[in-house]
């Protein structure tokens, strides 16, 4: 997924609380040249447009600075919000381009019924929801799948068994339980009734 956001160079000397009063968020652009960054401002309204579709570390975004102007591919890498109120307070861009190899996060998308959930009436135990990869900006995926169709009550999935979109690198640790399904729980009504039926 690819998203385009436009926004402005800040204004110098502008308060971030008197931005945001006047409906705009501020935010800043890394990477782009060195060490250097530039102060941003966003309109709110593209800010909520953007935190529907795109996710920290994960979505490619195609930013354009117009009073500059700069554009050029950046990924989302912090979104701070606001400690009461919930909304989006302060964002940070990370340009991409000529840096080669990055390291992102994925969501994991779990696919198929599986034998132990449809047939023995186990419960899916998702451990993991997303992993840690390293690709090329350009390659980036959406997500990538997991299939649990196999899986009996007790068996899991390891991080290193799960079948990897050319070009991506994982860097959590390979070991690590994914997913793995459990026994049916017992209600306490059952338990109950066999401990009446026993006395």
């Amino acid at each position: 997924m690819e998203l385009t956001v436009e926004c402005q160079k800040r204004p110098e000397g502008s308060k971030p609380k008197a931005l945001r009063r006047n409906g705009q968020i501020p935010g800043n652009l890394y990477g782009h040249n060195g060490t250097e960054s530039i102060a941003l401002s966003i309109d709110a309204r593209v800010v909520e447009r953007l935190l529907k579709k795109a996710s920290v570390n994960n979505t490619l975004i195609n930013l354009k600075v117009t009073d500059i102007p700069w554009q050029g591919k950046t990924l989302l890498r912090e979104v701070q919000t606001h400690p009461a109120k919930g909304t989006p307070y302060h964002l940070s861009f990370f340009a991409i381009a000529g840096h080669g190899p990055t390291d992102v996060e994925i969501p994991l998308r779990f696919v198929g019924d599986a034998i132990g959930v449809k047939q023995n009436g186990g419960i899916l135990d998702p451990l993991v929801t997303e992993l840690e990869v390293r690709c090329d900006p350009e390659n980036i995926p959406d997500h990538i799948e997991v299939d649990v169709s196999k899986l009996d009550i007790g068996d899991s999935i390891h991080v290193n068994e799960i079948n990897l979109p050319a070009g991506v690198t994982v860097l959590t640790e390979g070991t690590q339980t994914v997913v793995t399904v459990l026994p049916p729980q017992k209600s306490s009504d059952t338990e109950t009734g066999s401990q009446s039926a026993t006395t």
